[in-house]
């Protein structure tokens, strides 16, 4: 009886989570009314269109930026610094490499790694300790 109470509590969790998007979905439409168009994006315009680069960046990032008290720096920059720091953390290349969208991992490792100075010192102690 348990597997039919976890499919019913799975199919309730389902319905309500459609229930909440719905009326997120009716909420986004706010004074657009008939002129709303749900693409279903996760972030769209206040007409349900997609969001335009140009726009993010100049309406929401660089005003952001300036209220937070932080360089000026492009949208774009936040993809390099994510993938620099994950590279840092020892975060797998190839993993990266996927979250990038890069074609294959030698493109991941051309580009970033000169960020990764201990580079050069992990590989000699890793060399180190398979040779005794």
């Amino acid at each position: 009886m348990r597997q039919r109470t976890d499919l019913v509590s799975a199919k309730e969790r389902e319905d309500n989570h459609e229930q909440s998007r719905s009326q997120e979905r009716r909420s986004r439409r706010g004074g657009a009314g008939s002129l709303y168009r749900d693409g279903n994006f996760v972030f769209a315009t206040h007409v349900g269109t997609p969001l335009e680069p140009s726009n993010i960046d100049r309406r929401s990032f660089k005003p952001l930026l300036k209220e937070a008290g932080l360089p000026d720096v492009r949208f774009h920059d936040l993809r390099h610094t994510c993938a620099t720091l994950l590279l840092a953390k020892g975060v797998n290349p190839k993993f990266v490499q996927e979250l990038l969208g890069h074609a294959d991992v030698g493109l991941t490792m051309n580009t970033y790694s000169h960020y990764l100075p201990s580079m050069g010192e992990q590989t000699a102690l890793f060399m180190e300790g398979a040779l005794g």
